[in-house]
C-alpha cells in the first residue's frame, strides 16, 4: 500500500505544504512544536480540509482539491491513536475497543476483541471505566481500539508523551511489536528524536510547514542536508567552513583544519559533528588515529545518570566557561577511562563523522 500526500493548507503564521508517498515502512514526522505535525495528520485523517492538493491511499482518493472529493472522516478507514487516549468515558474498555465493530456479528465481534485484547496486553481489564487505568493502560486500550477496524493506515499522533519514563518504554516495546505485524502505512507524529529513529524506518522532517527532509533515517542522521534538518535531529557542533583543497577544510569557528570523508555537490557554508562521535585519544587503548586529532582542555560539564556533556575548547585553555569549541557526549564507563587524566586531553574527529552542509 502507498499513501500520497500533496497538500496546502493556510495556517496563523506559515502555510503547511507537504509532498510525500508512505509506504508500509513506519514513518516518523518530526519537528518543533508549532511546525505543522499534528495539522498533517489531521488532514489525511480528514478532520480538517486543506486548501489544495490531493490524498490517496492504495488508489483510493480521500481528498482532490480540483475533482472536488473530499471523502468523510468516518468513511476513510484510519485507525487514529491521539497523545490524550480520547476514550469515551463511561463505556468499558471491552466497549471502546467493540465501538467500531458494531457492523460485525456478535460473535465475531468478541472475537475480535478478544484477540487485541491479548495483543495489546490489557487482559483482565475488559470492564474496567478509562479513570480506573493508568495511562499506559488507556493508550493500549486506545491502540486496541485504533486496530479493531483492521484500519487501511495508522495515524499516531505524539502517543507516547503524556506518559512518564517506565510506561512510556512499555508502550513504545507495544508499537514497535504492532508495527512489525502490520505491514501496512503508518505515521507516527513525535518531538522526539530518540523516539522518532527507534520507531520509523522512514523519516520526514517538517519545519515551519514545509518539508525539510524526507528519506531513511540514517541517510538523515548521517548526512543531513542542511544546518535545520542537522539541528533538528539533535546535532550540536557546527563550524563555518572554508574551503582548502579536495577533502581539506578550515573550521573557523573551531580554528582547526581537518579532512573530511564526504563531499556535497554545492560548495559547503559549514561542518557538523553529533556529540556522541567525537572521541578520545587514548582512551580505549587502540593505536591512535592519524589525523583529526587535537588538544582540548575541558571547559565544564554536565552529568546524567548514565552519561556525560563535555564542553571542551581546542588547542588552548580557558577559563571563561562559555568559550568552548565541541560540545561531547560519553556514557560515564568511558569517563571514568579518562577523567583523572592530566590536560589537555586529545580528541578525533573522525572524518566520516564529519558532515557538510550548504547554505
Amino acid at each position: 500500500m502507498a499513501l500520497e500526500v500533496q497538500i496546502e493548507k493556510k495556517l496563523p503564521g506559515f502555510a503547511l505544504q507537504a509532498a510525500f508517498t508512505a509506504g508500509n515502512a513506519p514513518l516518523s514526522i518530526l519537528g518543533p512544536s508549532g511546525a505543522g505535525k499534528t495539522m498533517l495528520l489531521r488532514c489525511i485523517a480528514g478532520i480538517i480540509r486543506p486548501d489544495s492538493g490531493r490524498i490517496a491511499l492504495d488508489g483510493q482518493v480521500f481528498f482532490d482539491s480540483t475533482r472536488g472529493i473530499r471523502m468523510p472522516a468516518r468513511e476513510r478507514g484510519l485507525g487514529l491513536l491521539f497523545q490524550h487516549y480520547a476514550l469515551f468515558p463511561h463505556r468499558t474498555v471491552a466497549e471502546n475497543i467493540a465501538f467500531g465493530l458494531r457492523h460485525l456479528a456478535p460473535a465475531e465481534r468478541a472475537a475480535r476483541v478478544e484477540d487485541l485484547v491479548q495483543r495489546t496486553h490489557v487482559s483482565g481489564l475488559e470492564q474496567r471505566l478509562p479513570h480506573e487505568l493508568s495511562g499506559g493502560e488507556q493508550q493500549r486500550v486506545a491502540l486496541a481500539r485504533a486496530l479493531a477496524i483492521e484500519p487501511k493506515a495508522l495515524l499516531l499522533d505524539e502517543p507516547l508523551s503524556a506518559l512518564d519514563t517506565h510506561l512510556r518504554s512499555q508502550v513504545e516495546a507495544l508499537l514497535q511489536e504492532t508495527f512489525a505485524s502490520y505491514q501496512r502505512p503508518t505515521l507516527l507524529v513525535t518531538h522526539n528524536i530518540e523516539e522518532a529513529y527507534r520507531l520509523g524506518e522512514q523519516l520526514l522532517v517538517l519545519s515551519h510547514g514545509c518539508i525539510a527532509a524526507f528519506g531513511s533515517k540514517e541517510e538523515i542522521f548521517c548526512h543531513p542536508p542542511t544546518r535545520e534538518v542537522a539541528q533538528l535531529t539533535g546535532c550540536k557542533n557546527f563550524s563555518r567552513v572554508r574551503m582548502i583543497s579536495g577533502n581539506a577544510i578550515e573550521a573557523l569557528d573551531w580554528s582547526c583544519r581537518l579532512q573530511v570523508s564526504h563531499s556535497i555537490s554545492r560548495p559547503p557554508a559549514c561542518v557538523g559533528i553529533r556529540a556522541h562521535h567525537i572521541g578520545f585519544v587514548g582512551s580505549s587503548g587502540a593505536a591512535p588515529p592519524q589525523e583529526n586529532i587535537f588538544p582540548c582542555w575541558l571547559v565544564r560539564s554536565s552529568e546524567t545518570p548514565f552519561r556525560m556533556t563535555l564542553y571542551l575548547r581546542l588547542n588552548q585553555s580557558s577559563t571563561d566557561s562559555s568559550e568552548f569549541h565541541l560540545q561531547a557526549e560519553v556514557f560515564k564507563e568511558k569517563w571514568n577511562t579518562f577523567r583523572d587524566r592530566p590536560q589537555p586531553w586529545h580528541v578525533h574527529l573522525t572524518p566520516d563523522s564529519l558532515f557538510l552542509m550548504p547554505e
